[in-house]
């Protein structure tokens, strides 16, 4: 796994791009820049035939740093990190955290690739990917940024087993402010591959791990309650606030729904003189009579 961890320390299942696939993705997208970019310098030519030489060396070197440079950052800003060829291929850049790239990540990692790329053919970007353990060139060391891979096979997604069902609910009021990500990090790890360990080995760890997060958020486990199971119950509890995080703007932003108002019942108007009739056909509570016409 890649290790990346969002600032809600949730983990992300996603794995770092490794050289072959992000050297296909390179490489796509040096043709499709290659190709604008003669395009360009044909028109460029026919459009400045008539200006000097230097006017005409200046237009080369703008339309080189426009096309070749200023084009592939424009692209990972406003696609966040998804150029033509990483799309091709599955894979995104993100930052160190897991979130989206900006302009001046975009910026360094292009302003380095015309060095370790343009300059010396990849040979650089090769061999700093080869180096780097989650296959980082030197673009993404200064601009602390990570590609990933997007498009991973289902069966290797790895899911955080549910607690028990008289768990749930019962950790709502736990303070988690001060869990650390790399914590949060363990627990999922832990909970994710709890059936692979063996029983004693997984035991002593889930009680350490408890030990941590009772240490921290400081309130114990109720009675009774496995360490397993506790850890479960509050990674639980953290996702649900998550979701309610993420869901609650767009439910603020519902119209409510229109009262209704209740039906008003009016009694009957009886005509003058007839009494009114109960359920076994008699006379029942006071007489009413209605409005007697004038006289």
């Amino acid at each position: 796994m890649s290790g990346v961890v969002t600032g809600d320390a949730v983990v992300l299942g996603l794995q770092p791009a490794r050289l072959p696939s992000r050297a296909l993705a390179v490489l796509i997208d040096l043709v499709v820049v290659w190709a604008v970019y003669l395009l360009v310098m044909i028109g460029l030519a026919l459009a400045t035939a008539s200006l000097d030489e230097a006017a005409a060396t200046a237009v080369s070197i703008a339309s080189f740093l426009l096309v070749l440079v200023g084009a592939p950052i424009a692209v990972e800003t406003l696609s966040h990190g998804r150029s033509l060829g990483k799309l091709a291929c599955g894979l995104r850049v993100v930052r160190d955290d897991g979130g989206p790239i900006r302009f001046r990540h975009a910026l360094v990692r292009g302003a380095m690739g015309v060095v370790e790329i343009l300059m010396t053919f990849g040979v650089v970007a090769c061999i700093a990917s080869l180096v780097s353990e989650r296959g980082r060139r030197l673009g993404d060391v200064f601009a602390g940024t990570l590609v990933v891979r997007e498009r991973i096979p289902a069966a290797r997604a790895l899911v955080v087993p549910p607690p028990p069902p008289w768990l749930v609910g019962r950790f709502a009021g736990l303070d988690l402010s001060a869990v650390p990500e790399p914590l949060w990090l363990e627990i999922r790890q832990y909970l994710t591959r709890a059936r692979e360990l063996d029983p004693f080995v997984g035991r002593r760890l889930a009680e350490r791990l408890a030990d941590e997060l009772v240490a921290r958020t400081g309130t114990p486990p109720p009675p009774g309650v496995p360490a397993d199971a506790f850890l479960a119950g509050v990674v639980a509890e953290r996702q649900a606030r998550d979701s309610r995080r993420a869901f609650a703007p767009a439910a603020e932003g519902l119209p409510a729904a229109p009262a209704v108002a209740a039906p008003v019942v009016m009694p009957p108007v009886v005509p003058h003189g007839v009494p009114p009739v109960g359920p076994a056909g008699g006379e029942s509570g006071p007489r009413v009579t209605g409005f007697a016409p004038p006289a």
